[in-house]
């Protein structure tokens, strides 16, 4: 089946995370996943989710509740990674259309978690990194955080910072400025094949 090119679904992760290294036999996995969806055609972020994901093989930390503000007893309530990574492919064909996350760690943990569960990774190839683009577009010499690069783009930070459905959000609202910026370079024309 081909790609959609439709919607544009961006993920951002909340993980277990400590202020050090992991505690023995533990490992840091997703406890959050987060998700905007970005029309292709008017560029507008239209959907937020968050689907909350019980860790396995660690627990919440001080540390965690203090950046993230999920606690154990949150997660607790939450779904399998199996089962969300079935969910985003069910709910949002993530396997069949362009996603997008705010630099490489989702991507990558979302590599790593699925390689050592032998789960089926949720997306397809296409994958648009909106941290580089933000700094390739803008002409930023390095790459920048994501409450920076709505500072950069006068957009206000929306939600509780590092919270995976917040963070989507706005990272969606990233993209969609992108896009529009592009769009407008492009004096507002569509190039149709």
């Amino acid at each position: 089946m081909g790609d959609k090119l439709d919607r544009i679904i961006v993920v951002d992760v909340e993980a277990t995370c400590w202020q050090g290294k992991p505690p023995a036999g533990q490992e840091n996995e997703i406890i959050e996943i987060g998700i905007c969806v970005v029309d292709i055609n008017s560029g507008q972020a239209i959907e937020k989710d968050s689907i909350l994901v019980k860790p396995e093989r660690s627990q919440v930390s001080e540390f965690c509740t203090q950046l993230t503000t999920l606690t154990q007893s949150q997660v607790d309530k939450g779904i399998s990674f199996a089962e969300a990574c079935l969910l985003l492919r069910k709910n949002y064909s993530t396997h069949q259309r362009v996603w997008a996350s705010y630099g490489e760690y989702d991507k990558r943990q979302f590599e790593r978690q699925c390689l050592a569960r032998s789960i089926k990774y949720p997306f397809g190839r296409k994958h648009i990194n909106v941290k580089n683009l933000l700094a390739i577009i803008n002409a930023i010499p390095q790459e920048v955080g994501m409450a920076r690069a709505l500072e950069i783009l006068n957009l206000p930070l929306e939600g509780t910072h590092h919270r995976g459905g917040d963070d989507a959000w706005n990272i969606g609202r990233i993209l969609s400025r992108l896009l529009c910026q592009a769009r407008e370079g492009n004096n507002g024309r569509s190039v149709r094949s």
